[in-house]
């Protein structure tokens, strides 16, 4: 398995891209104006949630008055954990960082396992869920994770669960839909009692070129035993293939 997924066949590191492309939109859209990442801007994370990006710091400040009550909603759950005794502060900082630095990764997979190629009405009735295990002693901060499954579980299961995320959901859907996307994915890492909700909205499939994986759960686990934080989708287009 490690031969074999040595160079993972949904994603290329060494190869530049060799036609110009646009950034397709799946993941890094600033929250407060819509902007997908491209270089040289690098996107900002909000310090609280580790989950909303901007692409500027005034973007971060225009967008504070209604990022607001999600950002200290996240972070109220995070101090009741603790108080609690049941995890260390470690692992919820821990979760947060892995979210951030699989993003890419991650967004891809939802969007894999959704089948949302071929189903986009998946988007509005299920959420991928990624159960992890926690390695502490691990001294590498990346390899503190493993995946300990993945499963396809309704989009109500988050959304029930807690009003206040259903309707930051919502609203990236609604903000989705009005530039011709189908909707926001819902991906739900999870670590014994801590869970990060990562959204993410997604354009119409006929702008997507992202190939379709069925060996998605295998890639996911591949990048995240051995640390990768460098994962690019392909594209097959007409033009050839376009790595990132």
């Amino acid at each position: 398995m490690a031969a074999v997924y040595s160079q993972p066949a949904a994603a290329n590191y060494y190869t530049p891209p060799t036609h110009p492309s646009m950034k397709q939109r799946g993941y890094r859209i600033c929250d407060q104006c819509g902007a997908v990442e491209q270089p040289p801007v690098k996107f900002r994370l909000c310090g609280g949630c580790m989950t909303t990006q901007y692409c500027s710091q005034d973007c971060q400040k225009v967008h504070w008055a209604s990022h607001k009550a999600i950002c200290q909603h996240t972070s109220s759950a995070k101090q009741q954990v603790i108080g609690s005794g049941a995890v260390d502060e470690g692992l919820i900082k821990g979760l947060r960082k892995f979210t951030s630095a699989h993003s890419a990764l991650l967004g891809w997979a939802g969007f894999q396992a959704l089948q949302l190629k071929r189903l986009p009405s998946n988007v509005r009735q299920n959420a991928l869920l990624v159960e992890l295990s926690y390695r502490p002693s691990s001294s590498d901060p990346l390899r503190r994770f493993s995946v300990k499954g993945t499963h396809i579980v309704p989009r109500t299961y988050i959304t029930d669960n807690d009003p206040l995320v259903a309707d930051d959901i919502m609203r990236r859907e609604e903000r989705c839909r009005k530039t011709g996307g189908i909707g926001t994915a819902v991906i739900l890492i999870q670590c014994g009692e801590i869970s990060q909700v990562m959204p993410v909205e997604v354009d119409s499939p006929n702008r997507i070129s992202w190939d379709t994986r069925d060996d998605w759960a295998c890639v996911l686990s591949n990048f995240v035993e051995s640390g990768r934080t460098d994962f690019k989708p392909i594209s097959t287009t007409t033009r050839g293939i376009i790595y990132g």
